[in-house]
This record gives structure tokens, C-alpha cells and sequence, in this order.
């Protein structure tokens, strides 16, 4: 099947978002989380996305908890917004049919370890002679360059190269990993970040020449923890872990309550701490030398702490708040998903929407962030099921007859 036998068209490939992003279009390589959230993040803002995985087995992801009825349920929100199609670009009829889906596409998002799409033929070269100006986002646990470039990552190495680990946990204890792969996420927004970046350069200079993007998902990571560098090189610091202490300002912890909720109080700024003081019913402390400003409040925060943590520890959780609330003092009960469906603000704010499922019927998942004045972007539809989207993509969009593509099907190439 050669290349111009099948001209590309163009029908059924609009998408029906109103989103800012509409008209930009994303081929979606990726497995797992880091690089699929990447796309999702704009899907969710209106970009049509269409969602690759191998005929057969799909996305390793899949295979992850929790599930309904063996259907992946975190699949649904991390590929929401995305059309989803079958496809082995290892195969020589699976790289023909990528050769002619490309052209319709504006970004490329990838993830296997560096060097393989080159190993399958489909180098840099090939893509931007296939798409002259297209924008390769590729995620990778440690960059496209490097000793450490061909090994395999998830999130929780990514975290703990990153020394982000070494800060979480009790003093004297052993270092613990949060108990969601937050590494991922930060490798996906800064993808995405990428991603706009260069469609900014394009709408200034259409003609600019196609862009490879290598984002090190522990870089990312690393760079979010802002003054830990700089503090190493320049004091020599080497910050440990403080629990729920927080070592640049105090009194700032999480405490029980008398009737057993936990609360977390911040009380980052002088002003605050100075309300705190008050609606403790202890402005006394305010005249104490070791409270007198935050520099001193973090190196007395022990003490400062089991002051606040009796008096939090005497009042029930809405005896707490309303102290709190009316005295305008950073605080907030911490939350289980369950109270969080049940918050006001998470109601008012619909932050929680209904979207429909092919599979499911209707579910529950965030909405899109952030918000625009001019209208919201919309969650079109829940992650695809495996290959849902073939007949739409490889049918109307390519104009391949139903059976040619049954017999794609058979050999194993959609």
C-alpha cells in the first residue's frame, strides 16, 4: 500500500470542543501517566487528541487499580477528552498507516525510552519529513541525553533522584513516598507547558521549523523544589525531613482535633500569626522574644507548635473553625475524597462534573482547570475503551474500506 494511493481527508476530524485550544491537533503515542497526562491537559482546553495503543494488549496502564468490573477506571480521567484507536507502528503496514495519519497532526507525544521510535525507523528526521514543522514532545524518566537516559522510571524514581523524598516524612524516620505518583504529573504539566510554548513561537512565525521538546520527568520534579538548591550552594544546607513541620515557617503543622479530626493551620505571614495569637486568646504571646518574627518563630517552631497544638487539641473541629474563619487565619480540616464531594465550594464551583462513559454510563471525575471567562472548556468524553476510535479514524479520516481494515485487524497492525 503505498503512500498516495489513499489521498488524506479531512471529514469527521473536527473536534467538537469549544475549548481555546480547538483546532490543535495531538497524536498520542504515550503510555502510562507522565506523557499521556501531557496531552490530556490539553485535550482537556480543546485540543482533539487521538490516543495510540498496540492492537490486542493496549496501554500498560490499563492494567492499573482500582477497577469496575475489569474496566480501568483511572484510565478514564487521565485519557479523558482523547479518541482512542489501535495501531503497532512496529509492523510495516503499522508504519504506512502512521505515515499517513501524521500529516493531520500538529504535535506528537512519546515516551518509550530514548532512541527506540529511531530504532523503528520513525527518527526526527523521518517525522518532519513526514510533518515539516511538527512539534515532538518526548518524556523520558532522565532526559534524551545523559548516563542515566536508557533506564526505565516511574514516578516514585523520579521522586526519589529528585531528593524530593528525602524531605518527606517524620524526623529520624525512614523516607516515605506520597501516596500518589505526583512525579508524573509535574513531568505532564511541564510537557504541556512545552507544548504551548512552542505553539506560541509557531503563531508568531508559522514558517519556524519543527520542534523537539525533552522534558525529564526528574527535572521536573527537581525543579519544583525551588530553594533547595540554591540553599545547598550557598549554605552548605542539606534539608532532612521535618514531618508536618514545616521548616520555613511557623507555626504551620497539622493537629487534632478534641473530637478527632485532624486540621491544618498555617500561619505563614506576621499578620496571620498575629490574628492566631488573638483568637487563641494569647496576645501575650506577641511580646515574647521568641515569637517575634517568623525567623524566629522556625527556630523555636517546637515550641510554638505545642501551643497551638493544645489549644487546637481542647476545641472540636467547629469550634475551631469558627474561631478561625472569623478571625481570618489560614486553616483547613483535612479532607478525604469523600468529604471533599460533599464540600460547598467544591459544589458551588461544580468542580466535580458528570461526564458520560461508553462503558460506564455516567461518571464522576474533576472538571476542567483552569476556568476561562469567556466559557468553560468541556470533558467531552471519558478515556476511550481499547480501539473505539478505529473505524472513525481509519474510515473517515483516511478512507480506508471496512475490509482493508478488517484485514489490518486480523494481521494485528490496528
Amino acid at each position: 500500500m503505498a503512500l498516495d494511493e489513499h489521498p488524506i481527508e479531512t471529514r469527521g476530524t473536527a473536534s467538537a470542543s469549544s475549548g481555546p485550544l480547538n483546532g490543535l491537533r495531538i497524536l498520542d503515542l504515550s503510555t502510562m501517566i507522565a506523557a499521556p497526562v501531557a496531552a490530556t491537559f490539553l485535550a482537556d482546553l480543546g485540543a482533539d487528541v487521538v490516543k495510540v495503543e498496540l492492537p490486542g494488549q493496549g496501554d500498560p496502564f490499563r492494567g492499573l487499580p482500582p477497577h469496575k468490573d475489569g474496566i480501568p477506571l483511572w484510565w478514564k480521567v487521565t485519557n479523558r477528552n482523547k479518541r482512542g484507536i489501535t495501531l503497532d507502528v512496529r509492523k510495516p503496514a503499522g508504519r504506512e498507516l502512521f505515515e499517513r495519519l501524521l500529516p493531520n497532526f500538529d504535535v506528537l507525544v512519546e515516551n518509550f525510552r530514548p532512541g527506540t521510535l529511531d530504532k523503528w525507523g520513525l527518527d526526527k528526521e523521518f517525522l518532519w519529513r513526514v510533518k515539516p514543522g511538527l512539534t515532538i514532545l518526548r518524556v523520558s524518566g532522565f532526559g534524551q541525553t545523559g548516563p542515566y537516559r536508557e533506564r526505565p522510571g516511574f514516578a516514585r524514581v523520579f521522586e526519589a533522584l529528585s531528593g524530593f523524598t528525602s524531605i518527606c516524612g517524620q524526623p529520624g524516620g525512614p523516607p516515605l513516598h506520597v501516596g500518589f505518583p505526583i512525579g508524573d504529573s509535574i513531568a505532564g504539566l511541564f510537557g504541556a507547558i512545552g507544548i504551548l510554548s512552542v505553539l506560541y513561537r509557531r503563531a508568531h512565525d508559522p514558517e519556524a521549523p519543527g520542534e523537539e521538546i525533552d522534558v525529564a520527568a526528574t527535572e521536573a520534579v527537581f525543579r519544583l523544589l525551588d530553594f533547595l538548591a540554591i540553599e545547598h550552594d550557598q549554605l552548605g544546607v542539606v534539608r532532612g525531613r521535618s514531618g508536618n513541620l514545616s521548616e520555613y515557617t511557623a507555626p504551620s503543622n497539622i493537629y487534632r482535633t478534641a473530637d478527632g479530626h485532624w486540621a491544618s493551620i498555617a500561619a505563614s505571614t506576621q499578620s496571620i500569626f498575629e490574628r492566631l495569637a488573638r483568637a487563641m486568646g494569647r496576645p501575650d504571646l506577641l511580646a515574647d522574644p521568641r515569637f517575634a518574627a517568623n525567623e524566629q518563630r522556625v527556630r523555636h517552631r517546637e515550641d510554638i507548635d505545642a501551643i497551638v497544638g493544645q489549644w487546637a487539641g481542647s476545641k472540636r473541629l467547629d469550634e475551631l473553625r469558627e474561631a478561625l474563619d472569623s478571625a481570618a487565619v489560614v486553616f483547613s480540616p483535612v479532607y478525604t475524597i469523600e468529604d471533599v464531594f460533599r464540600d460547598a465550594q467544591f459544589a458551588a464551583r461544580e468542580a466535580i462534573v458528570s461526564v458520560r462513559d461508553n462503558q460506564l454510563g455516567d461518571v464522576r471525575m474533576q472538571t476542567v482547570v483552569p476556568r476561562f471567562a469567556s466559557g468553560q472548556a468541556a470533558i467531552e468524553r471519558a478515556g476511550p475503551s481499547l480501539g473505539e476510535h478505529n473505524d472513525e479514524i481509519y474510515g473517515d479520516l483516511l478512507g480506508i474500506p471496512e475490509a482493508e481494515r478488517d484485514r489490518l485487524h486480523a494481521d494485528g497492525v490496528i
